[in-house]
């Protein structure tokens, strides 16, 4: 059985459609990606927002955002279906797995090592302590420049 893998799909509706027709499709690509054997974990409709560039002369859309568990399957037949339908604008997948794997990796990584570092020195790495001469004052300076030139 191939690797179950997590998408993000994102797909704007044009405006012109009615909310009956918005739900329609919505429920059809819904029934498209179970049929298909994924799972939808989060299906949510961002509504009305206006677009980044305008589209065919569209300058707003409605926003769904589906988040799927699936095989990539279910996907090639989900896009292949927006492809062909007038109401979707644009839509994009992204696969979100591997990138969230990375961060809790990298999220595991830095609590291993807060961990690992004593009592206190996150604090004292923050306020920059440490260092003095590099940041001293205007009077270190001057003392530093006198004793090159040797005058007082």
């Amino acid at each position: 059985m191939p690797e179950q893998r997590t998408y993000e799909i994102l797909y704007i509706v044009d405006v012109e459609t009615n909310d009956d027709d918005v739900t329609r499709l919505s429920d059809n690509l819904q029934q498209i990606i179970t049929d298909q054997g994924g799972t939808i974990t989060k299906a949510e409709n961002m509504g009305r927002r206006t677009l980044a560039y305008p589209i065919g002369r569209k300058t707003e859309g409605i926003y769904v955002l589906y988040e799927v568990d699936g095989t990539g399957r279910e996907i090639a037949e989900l896009e292949r279906r927006m492809r062909v339908s007038d109401q979707i604008v644009r839509y994009i997948t992204v696969r979100v797995d591997e990138d969230r794997r990375r961060a809790e990796k990298l999220r595991s990584r830095r609590t291993r090592k807060a961990s690992k570092r004593p009592f206190g020195a996150s604090d004292r790495d923050r306020s920059g302590g440490g260092g003095g001469a590099a940041r001293g004052s205007a009077r270190s300076s001057e003392a530093a420049v006198v004793e090159e030139t040797g005058e007082a």
